[in-house]
């Protein structure tokens, strides 16, 4: 806008001496624009759906709370600005969430570029956010391939990269395991990008620790299996102190219900949804299935303290107002969908345009600075989230049969001791 306004005063000048005009002409201000364009996609139906939902509705409330607050404040133009968000549904299909990205960019022209939840729909958001040099700002796609070095188009808003996910889980079998008896871990994992990556990583971790822990079992299924009964008796055959289960939420509640059917006791059993999605897990295993689980611990059953925007307690109750329901879950992926807004408000106030590469540069100017609702924001030269915590947890029943979160590592933020082994 700066160029055109020099442009068109160079021009009034110089049709000014021509035609001997009197008249200085004015110079001509950059215009803001009525509204600021956020694009961005979810799953309404299908596979990641409930990964989806709940990140979707954490960016409408904050988009709905800055709107009924004259709009969010650009520091480009000195003014709060309204937001548009403009959201198409990708049913969970990747070639669908492809036509529509490219819809967002070439056809609606979005100012700021938001992907899906979860790492197989942000996937094609990445490269074409990069074919378009469109900034990404990803949600909750952690998949380590997404950040390299030569893709300045991308950083991660919320979830931790899936490289360091498991390092507590790894951390607390390589330094506590030992001495409760673990000394075999069984490794199971389903082949996508988020999974994967952490299977990659937990592997790697475990053996650079140079504990006495030998992994016994160590296999990949494709993410759309269904059925783990053959799978856990080969499993079982390998005697592991410790079984590690990483899929997505279908996965875990098929794979839980299989130990529940199979009446498998083991010592100690991690799965990732259930601290992601309890109350999905909770209605689709039970709680008794999902007792002394262990389990990623949700930023909603933390209390962080925060420098921008609402604590976890203020959020909840502005949820429970917005949704008041119950439809979508309160919980891991609502916080993210939310400090994915706070992130963005946050980059709109320090940025001096709305140039893809300003926002990146404000978006880097954050790490270690900002501190939300879902811990400190901080981020590795390639855009990873290294700052956001996902301690290891135990799921244990309360006085009334619910399930509740007991932290157990790192020691820092332990609540409780692990139970183990698992009865």
């Amino acid at each position: 806008m700066l160029k055109r306004a020099i442009a068109a005063l160079g021009l009034g000048m110089a049709l000014g001496v021509t035609l001997g005009m009197t008249l200085a002409s004015p110079v001509l201000a950059a215009d803001a624009p009525s509204e600021i364009k956020l694009g961005t996609l979810y799953a309404s139906s299908g596979r990641y759906a409930s990964i989806s939902m709940p990140v979707h509705a954490g960016l409408k409330l904050w988009v709905e709370q800055k709107n009924a607050e004259g709009g969010v404040y650009v520091k480009a133009f000195d003014k709060k600005i309204p937001i548009k968000l403009i959201a198409y549904d990708d049913q969970s299909n990747t070639a669908t969430a492809s036509t529509l990205y490219n819809q967002l960019i070439t056809q609606d022209k979005v100012d700021l570029f938001v992907a899906d939840s979860g790492s197989v729909l942000t996937a094609p958001a990445v490269t074409i956010a990069r074919d378009h040099k469109m900034f990404l700002f990803d949600q909750t796609g952690t998949g380590g391939s997404f950040f390299t070095k030569d893709n300045p188009y991308i950083a991660l808003m919320s979830d931790p990269v899936s490289t360091i996910w498991p390092k507590p889980i790894a951390d607390f079998l390589t330094k506590d395991g030992p001495a409760l008896g673990i000394k075999r871990v069984a490794i199971l994992y389903s082949t996508n990008e988020f999974t994967g990556t952490q299977a990659n990583s937990l592997r790697k971790f475990i053996k650079d620790a140079n504990a006495p822990i030998e992994i016994v079992y160590d296999q990949g299924v494709p993410t759309e299996t269904t059925n783990y009964t053959v799978i856990l008796n080969n499993i079982r055959a390998a005697k592991p102190d410790a079984v590690i289960h990483l899929g997505y939420a279908p996965n875990d509640i098929a794979f839980l219900r299989n130990v529940q059917d199979v009446g498998i006791k083991f010592n100690m059993l991690f799965c990732i949804y259930p601290g992601l999605e309890t109350e999905l897990l909770e209605k689709n295993v039970g709680a008794k299935g999902l007792q002394h689980v262990f389990t990623y611990v949700p930023p909603s059953e933390m209390a962080y303290p925060v420098n921008f925007g609402m604590n976890i307690a203020d959020y909840r109750k502005a949820w429970d107002k917005k949704y008041p329901d119950g439809k979508i879950e309160f919980g891991f992926n609502a916080v993210a969908g939310y400090t994915t807004a706070l992130v963005i408000e946050k980059t709109l106030s320090v940025a001096t345009s709305l140039d893809q590469m300003e926002l990146r540069k404000a978006v880097f100017s954050l790490s270690g600075q900002l501190k939300t609702l879902d811990g400190t924001f901080a981020l590795d030269d390639t855009g990873g989230q290294i700052g956001e915590l996902t301690p290891l947890g135990q799921l244990e029943l309360d006085d009334h049969g619910h399930i509740k979160f007991v932290a157990v590592y790192p020691h820092e933020v332990a609540t409780g001791k692990p139970v183990y082994p698992r009865p």
